[in-house]
């Protein structure tokens, strides 16, 4: 990733961060990139911050205005906390990186400076941890919404192969088990065997195929 710098005051930004798919920071920094590494310094947060895009301002703080755009059009998109009885306000809106930069992209054209917004394009390391945090939403998921092979349109009596070893199959043999080996098993519990681990973190449907498809694309086309 990489930011230009020049005499103009600071840059009103977007961030996001795979930890909260949901929401977006909109803030303002003399200094971009020392303000990332502020926040990507702090081991609480599973994934990095990366910068979305940039709006070149020449007044600090201009993301003041920003904020009471937004907060006028749904003041219900920002994120809110009472500590000690007082209202704190975030810079965190419940919205898509893309109308985030949509508003800054309105603002940019009536005052006639889109030059001066940019979008960053994010690099193979923010790429691959969007990856990851987006298997592990759809892996918590299943294990909430307690998946039935039905649901996924996954008939009784169908073979299912290992993710990691096609040639090692299991049978559906009723709404959530599945049978290797002659005993009958969750997939969790199944794919716990295969890979020879404890760890409780494992949600078993993300380890099998079924007709060549990944069981999450199943449910995705099925949703």
């Amino acid at each position: 990733m990489s930011l230009e710098n020049d005499k103009m005051k600071g840059v009103i930004y977007i961030l996001t961060n795979p930890s909260f798919p949901n929401f977006v920071k909109i803030g303002y920094a003399d200094d971009v990139e020392r303000r990332l590494q502020e926040l990507n310094r702090s081991e609480c947060v599973p994934y990095s911050f990366r910068v979305y895009a940039t709006y070149k301002v020449n007044k600090r703080l201009s993301d003041k205005s920003i904020h009471a755009i937004i907060d006028k059009l749904n003041p219900n998109l920002r994120a809110i906390e009472v500590v000690k009885g007082k209202e704190r306000k975030r810079e965190f809106y419940a919205m898509s990186a893309e109308d985030a930069f949509s508003i800054l992209e309105a603002i940019a054209e009536i005052h006639g400076c889109i030059d001066r917004l940019k979008r960053i394009e994010p690099d193979e390391v923010e790429k691959n941890e969007a990856k990851e945090a987006e298997e592990i939403e759809q892996e918590s998921k299943a294990r909430s919404n307690n998946f039935t092979f039905s649901e996924w349109h996954i008939p009784m009596g169908a073979i299912l192969h290992f993710r990691d070893d096609d040639s090692i199959t299991c049978k559906v043999v009723d709404e959530r088990r599945v049978e290797y080996e002659g005993e009958k098993m969750y997939l969790t519990g199944l794919a716990r065997k295969l890979l020879n681990t404890e760890n409780r973190g494992i949600c078993g449907p993300h380890y099998f195929r079924y007709k060549g498809a990944k069981l999450w694309d199943i449910n995705n086309r099925k949703e």
